[in-house]
């Protein structure tokens, strides 16, 4: 060390020295790094992003399902050797999602590395202290002096970080460590291996450590792990209420899917707990038939019957079957107070959003104020009223106040934004990931439904499952990936027979026949709108108004292909009498949509001067409120209105903000053909110099919307080879935009 230090401080001028060391070498790097010479490489920048992780298995040959992918990336933490190792099991194995689930530390080529490369180097006590503290989530001297009362803990955890032996601080605790997640499982399963009657040991001495420290969470799990399930259930006895009321809901579920239903039916109140973690993990229908079978239905405890009045709304609702819930609602409802703050205030809630579907606007709002009045410190009742009040604001055309309320929702455990789903809010999480995607920040849309997307669909809320399907296929569209918006849809549906919802079925169908529509495939829109067309399922939505199809119902859904096939006198009328209905029913935001439509129709109907001036007033009232996905997700046919909007505006002076919002939307719709471009004269119906087969090829995935990017990667060409061609079709086709081109080329018969 001394003669690199020597070396270091006499390098000559542009001379570069590189160390590798697996721990941080003695060489005081502290003056280096205050003088801006040094530049740190560490095993933190070294790890695989989510990004990093995905491009590296689509170059080693094994692309995985984006589901699949966060797991592997979490599970191994962006470890580049333990990604490399999960793809040679893939390679040999294929890559499917029994075989990545499966992956653990009993796979032998992960479990030879760890055992080569570090366990067998330790000195026989530093391994004496992995395996026996690899039952501790967190490692803090005191809990492994719990362990091992005749070891220095903080010199051996120091010692440890200082070698780097897979041990990691945690953020804003310098105290507090926990081994790499891979690293613990494959100790512990060295524990269990050599000394398994230590284990029980060890976990019942790190519980009773925990609880005497105040924190029942992790006294709760180890008491589990350790198979004392009694001593679990006493401690469960006197904490599950409170975790309840912080909707820890999976951890919740996770205990009490350990423990026995024998020992549970001792403890009915834990039962009951049991079912609301269960509902808000494993979705309704299974926690109604854990109700069913519980017997706390017919129990003739107080506490537990205020529970049960509580319970059933809830579940009828998250089951679809409004009308039942309506009336176990309001028989729970009668027998308020019950004593139990969270109980009534989840009842309450239930009820605000079960009359708001009703149609009882007023009384939502009224059973919304009640929720609050008694909802105490409950972090899931604060959700649960901020994401029903969102729900109601939306509703009312109240896009910013919504966007706050669910922004609220989703924070309401943490304080803090967070993408932890963790504690069980989808409920909060999808519906702030649609208003997120309606001011058009799609990034931010996707990232939340990576979160939300896969727990709304294993719980089964038929309203989250609809809308974030729905969310991630108009972003795949968006982006030109037509396959994945696709197969998005083909996936809601396959849910909606799996669980027997025809609403969700239909709104798969339903939202097909609008990506058909953009596509320009007129005909097979128009049959898969038919197939949409489940009479029990719309006839429904007259009397009761649920957020999914809140602005895309059948009725919406057919004026669209009425106005892409140039019908507009057929759906003038048929427009005017629904926005009086919504008007009169306060449901500005799908009244907002409607005015939409009747001003594209003004438009394609030739009445110029009414079209603009209807369409003043409806894109000031978008421009008021932040909404634009609900404008421009409507395709090329809302680009002629905006431009005439701007024109009519700027000849007369408009107020900024709307200019700026007028000219965002513009920009937005740029690449599709204005109405004036569409209807301008076409080349002649000879070319005079023909398409290439690649130019028609390129011509017939431009109609399907592909993207730059995904039409390179379905022609195995690159990006600039793309826009050659696309530069190429339109000098040809003597055309101004994709859109143009596009419809030129189906004039002349060159695509179908």
């Amino acid at each position: 060390m001394d003669v690199v230090r020597e070396l270091i401080n006499n390098l000559p001028r542009n001379c570069q020295l590189i160390i590798g060391s697996r721990s941080l070498p003695d060489l005081r790097l502290g003056r280096l790094r205050a003088r801006g010479q040094l530049l740190e490489l560490d095993a933190e920048v070294l790890r695989f992003n989510p990004a990093e992780a995905a491009e590296f298995f689509k170059l080693r040959g094994a692309e995985m399902s984006l589901e699949l992918l966060d797991w592997a990336h979490g599970k191994t933490e962006g470890w580049v050797a333990a990604l490399w190792l999960l793809s040679l099991a893939l390679q040999r194995q294929g890559a499917k999602s029994d075989i990545v689930s499966r992956m653990s530390l009993s796979e032998r080529d992960v479990a030879d590395y760890l055992t080569e490369e570090v366990l067998s180097q330790q000195e026989p006590n530093v391994r004496d202290f992995l395996l026996r503290t690899s039952v501790l989530r967190h490692l803090s001297a005191p809990a492994c002096r719990a362990l091992l009362p005749n070891v220095d803990c903080v010199e051996m955890l120091r010692a440890l970080e200082r070698d780097n032996v897979f041990l990691i601080p945690l953020e804003d605790s310098p105290d507090l460590y926990r081994y790499h997640s891979l690293f613990a499982d494959f100790l512990r399963n060295q524990l269990s291996k050599e000394r398994p009657d230590d284990l029980t040991r060890l976990h019942l001495a790190a519980s009773g450590w925990y609880e005497s420290q105040g924190r029942p969470v992790p006294a709760i799990d180890h008491a589990i792990e350790g198979g004392d399930y009694p001593y679990a259930l006493q401690l469960l006895e006197l904490n599950a209420n409170v975790l309840l009321e912080q909707g820890r809901m999976r951890l919740l579920n996770r205990w009490f899917s350990a423990i026995s239903s024998d020992l549970l039916s001792k403890h009915p109140l834990l039962q009951v707990i049991g079912v609301w973690a269960r509902c808000f993990s494993q979705g309704p229908w299974t926690a109604m038939e854990r109700l069913q079978q519980s017997g706390c239905i017919e129990s003739s405890k107080p506490d537990v019957q205020a529970h049960v009045r509580a319970l059933l709304p809830v579940l009828l609702a998250m089951m679809d079957r409004y009308d039942e819930a309506h009336e176990a609602g309001r028989d729970g409802v009668r027998r308020l107070p019950s004593g139990n703050s969270f109980v009534d205030s989840v009842l309450l809630n239930a009820m605000a959003h079960i009359v708001s579907v009703a149609g009882e606007r007023l009384e939502a709002h009224r059973f919304l104020e009640d929720a609050r009045k008694s909802q105490g410190e409950s972090a899931f009742n604060r959700m649960y009223t901020e994401t029903v009040g969102g729900l109601l604001d939306l509703r009312e055309g109240r896009l910013r106040q919504a966007t706050a309320r669910f922004r609220m929702a989703i924070t309401s455990f943490s304080g803090a934004a967070t993408y932890n789903y963790s504690h069980g809010n989808a409920w909060a999480g999808v519906p702030y990931a649609g208003v997120v995607y309606e001011a058009n920040d799609v990034d931010a849309a996707e990232r939340l439904l990576n979160v939300y997307l896969p727990l709304a669909r294993d719980v089964g809320l038929p309203d989250h499952m609809i809308s974030s399907h729905r969310l991630r296929s108009r972003i795949a569209f968006l982006r030109g990936d037509v396959d994945t918006a696709l197969q998005t849809l083909t996936e809601l549906e396959y849910l909606g027979h799996q669980r027997q919802l025809p609403r969700v079925i239909a709104s798969a169908k339903l939202e097909r026949s609008h990506l058909l529509i953009l596509q320009g495939h007129m005909a097979a829109a128009q049959e898969e709108l038919a197939r949409a067309s489940d009479r029990s399922v719309w006839d429904s939505m007259k009397q009761q108004y649920r957020p999914a199809q809140e602005v895309d119902d059948l009725f919406i859904g057919q004026v669209r292909l009425d106005l892409h096939n140039g019908k507009a006198a057929l759906t003038i009328p048929l427009l005017e009498t629904e926005i009086r209905h919504s008007q009169t029913l306060a449901r500005l935001q799908r009244s907002l949509k409607l005015r939409l439509f009747l001003a594209l129709a003004y438009l394609q109907g030739g009445d110029i001067g009414r079209a603009v001036n209807f369409g003043i007033t409806v894109l000031q009232e978008a421009c008021r409120e932040g909404f634009v996905r609900l404008l421009i997700d409507e395709g090329p046919l809302v680009g002629g209105l905006v431009r005439r909007v701007q024109g009519a505006c700027a000849s007369v002076g408009q107020d900024p903000i709307f200019s700026d919002y007028l000219q965002q939307l513009s920009d937005l719709l740029g690449i599709a053909a204005t109405e004036d471009e569409m209807q301008s004269t076409g080349p002649a119906e000879a070319l005079a110099e023909p398409l290439t087969r690649k130019e028609i090829r390129v011509l017939q995935l431009l109609a399907e919307g592909y993207s730059n990017m995904a039409m390179a990667e379905k022609l195995f060409v690159s990006d600039s080879t793309v826009r050659t061609h696309l530069r190429n079709i339109n000098t040809k086709l003597d055309c101004r935009s994709r859109t143009q081109a596009v419809s030129v080329a189906r004039r002349l018969g060159v695509i179908r």
